[in-house]
């Protein structure tokens, strides 16, 4: 399970907490919608998860033992909702092998079979891919460090139906295998997916 206990954050130049003694409990495994309005703290709440950065107060916990920041970045996975701006790698297949030792070809032809991409042309620059390509490379990323936490920032804005219905069944596929934040404007969209809705307000998680 993981668990957030009187998290707060509040940023250097802020003059509120964006996070106030936030609460929250995910079991392994667990689909969870994140709403909220803009500004009301989702992707900070991710960062925080993620290990990106600290809350001031509280502590976050996976499976009852407290987690350091830099323990957080290696169970979690995040995609941010513009990935194009996280990438460093100068080819697709130099982003696919970053911070890999090894990478077993059959390994990666999997997972970018499973995000869509597996005709996809490696050596070009991942800035020369769609919108929609780009958040599936963001993916695939992720899924190549197997994280046991995957977090998804908006993961269906901009995108068009097509392709909103691909991303929803990535995360059906995903279903029992991995536990799921997503922070959404949309959780209509998500309604085939057994999930739990709660809503980030004022800094803390309401059941919605």
């Amino acid at each position: 399970m993981l668990d957030l206990k009187e998290i707060s954050y509040q940023p250097q130049t802020g003059e509120r907490k964006i996070i106030d003694n936030l609460n929250l409990k995910v079991h392994e495994n667990e689909i969870i919608l994140i709403c909220g309005n803009s500004g009301s703290g989702k992707t900070t709440l991710l960062e925080i998860i993620s290990g990106l950065i600290n809350p001031q107060k509280g502590k976050v916990s996976w499976k009852d033992k407290t987690l350091s920041s830099r323990q957080r970045k290696w169970l979690c996975g995040v995609v941010f909702q513009f990935p194009e701006r996280y990438f460093i790698g100068t080819t697709i297949g130099k982003e696919l092998k970053m911070g890999h030792k090894s990478l077993r070809e059959e390994n990666l032809m999997k997972v970018l079979k499973k995000v869509g991409l597996k005709d996809i042309n490696q050596t070009q620059p991942p800035e020369q891919l769609s919108g929609g390509q780009q958040r599936r490379l963001a993916v695939a990323v992720q899924l190549l460090r197997n994280p046991s936490i995957l977090l998804l920032d908006e993961p269906t804005a901009g995108l068009d139906w097509s392709m909103r219905k691909d991303v929803k069944n990535l995360i059906l596929d995903l279903k029992n295998k991995k536990t799921i934040i997503i922070v959404t404007h949309e959780p209509n969209l998500f309604e085939q997916i057994p999930s739990r809705i709660l809503i980030l307000e004022k800094g803390k998680i309401k059941n919605s």
